[in-house]
């Protein structure tokens, strides 16, 4: 079998967008609209396929998450879209996320928001990921090696923040590090059951949090 073109995985990728775009308008009762724009405009442009491992890369457009190493995954891509579309990020917003991964998320992000700082725990993962960003010409993303659970002090506050593991609650530096007025996107819950859930501050300072969808993601790794 022949291996695969950059148009064999352009074709698979607008697939992928639409059934995306599929799920969200079946969706859109809950959520009270359908995939932004912008969004989908992202999502075909970023070669979600050179951000798995070199053996998966057939697998990168299937609706379905994959490992990537060290007991991780890249999300599910409805899944992954879905936490981006609740989050909202607009063109000049800060973004911190929390979980960088191989850089998918951090890649998409970079297209929709002024600058995203990426905070992940596994060092190999954080050089992976910044060398897949640059080779991209990703300017307007910086990783660092670190407990996500603690935010990126230096850097903010935050206008977004999105979540990329697990966490039994909200952990209070990611509540204090978010703009009033900002909103935070992060699975909460145990490893048996977890909630998508959108957490938005309020001018005041006030948290809100409005489950989304069932989901299941590994855990937040914390430091020592």
């Amino acid at each position: 079998m022949k291996p695969m073109s950059e148009q064999h995985f352009a074709i698979l990728r607008r697939h992928m967008v639409e059934l995306i775009g599929m799920h969200m308008d079946l969706m859109s009762d809950e959520l009270g609209k359908a995939l932004d724009d912008r969004l989908a405009a992202a999502l075909t442009e970023v070669p979600r396929h050179l951000f798995v491992p070199p053996q998966l890369a057939a697998l990168a457009y299937h609706d379905a998450p994959l490992p990537i190493g060290f007991e991780k995954t890249i999300s599910q891509p409805f899944v992954g879209a879905l936490m981006i579309d609740l989050l909202a990020p607009q063109a000049g917003d800060s973004v911190l996320e929390v979980g960088t991964g191989l850089g998918y998320q951090a890649a998409v992000l970079a297209r929709l928001a002024g600058r995203v700082w990426s905070v992940e725990i596994v060092e190999e993962f954080a050089a992976a990921a910044e060398s897949r960003l640059q080779s991209l010409g990703i300017a307007n993303v910086v990783v660092r090696v670190g407990d996500g659970s603690r935010g990126w002090l230096e850097r903010a506050p935050f206008d977004k923040i999105l979540v990329t593991a697990a966490a039994r609650h909200v952990p209070e530096p990611l509540v204090k590090q978010l703009k009033p007025g900002g909103r935070m996107v992060i699975p909460i819950g145990p490893a048996e059951v977890q909630h998508l859930t959108l957490v938005s501050k309020d001018a005041g300072g006030q948290i809100e949090l409005r489950e989304v969808l069932p989901v299941r993601f590994t855990q937040l790794e914390t430091g020592q």
